[in-house]
């Protein structure tokens, strides 16, 4: 049986030596790296087959860690995150302390808090933020369970996370736009 403990100083291993990692969520399958590792978010993006920033969230532990990365809270951000019952990343304007090349020019960043027992070991032990984006290459199908990552995606990435890969997912994350003076766009339900 798969030792959770195990796995996750496996997958911090890697990312802190600028590596990828397969890893599951509390929505699907995402591979991460290092959200301060410039080169480490080059990989993704070369993976991805697309350097798109729009398609990378950025996890974090807790509302503690999230101020790391982000200028100021909106005060509407934080209630949506104490009433989520789904995956939601939140768009905050003025990121800060993270690789430049996950910056798009709005100046924004994706983040999410995820629900998930292993993701939040995981970047507990790393002690900051890893950049993530769907365990898929942009525009092609989104796997629903590991066993539908393609090939391409798993000999890519330097570590494989051994947990819930019989778990079958069915939501994608909420997305939803808070700007600094707390004006709420929904951009995915």
């Amino acid at each position: 049986m798969p030792n959770i403990h195990l796995e996750t100083k496996n997958a911090v291993e890697a990312l802190k030596a600028g590596e990828l990692i397969l890893f599951p969520t509390d929505s699907y399958w995402s591979v991460g790296c290092d959200a301060n590792n410039n080169a480490a978010v080059e990989k993704l993006f070369t993976l991805k087959k697309s350097n798109s920033q729009r398609n990378i969230t950025c996890f974090v532990t807790d509302d503690r860690m999230l101020y790391r990365y982000v200028k100021q809270i909106p005060y509407a951000a934080q209630s949506i995150i104490e009433v989520a019952d789904t995956p939601t990343t939140i768009i905050y304007d003025a990121p800060q302390n993270i690789a430049s090349n996950l910056i798009p020019k709005d100046n924004t960043i994706a983040i999410r808090i995820p629900d998930d027992e292993f993701c939040y070991q995981l970047l507990r032990r790393f002690n900051g933020a890893i950049a993530t984006s769907i365990a898929h290459v942009d525009g092609e199908t989104i796997p629903k369970s590991f066993k539908e990552i393609v090939p391409a995606i798993l000999k890519d990435v330097a570590y494989v996370v051994n947990l819930q890969k019989e778990k079958i997912c069915t939501t994608s994350a909420s997305i939803i736009q808070i700007s600094n003076s707390s004006i709420v766009k929904v951009l995915r339900k």
